[in-house]
């Protein structure tokens, strides 16, 4: 546990080395399945990084990553 701004916290992976990870898998989706464990995949980001605060254009990025991923995937089936 790390204790910041008085709170106590658990340890996280850094944001932006999580962040990276996650667009890196969404990026590689080829197929529906993959793009539907990749969304999962934004969801557990979310859900984790909340608890500590992140920036709002975060998981805007996240969402839009995937939408964009999705409309290739489908164009290429």
């Amino acid at each position: 546990m790390l204790i910041q701004h008085n709170k106590v916290m658990p340890n996280h992976p850094p944001l932006g080395n999580s962040y990276n990870k996650v667009i890196a898998t969404i990026k590689s989706c080829k197929t529906k399945s993959q793009l539907k464990g990749a969304s999962r995949m934004v969801e557990n980001f979310k859900t984790l990084y909340k608890q500590v605060g992140y920036p709002k254009t975060i998981p805007y990025s996240l969402d839009e990553t995937l939408k964009q991923q999705y409309i290739i995937t489908r164009c290429q089936l």
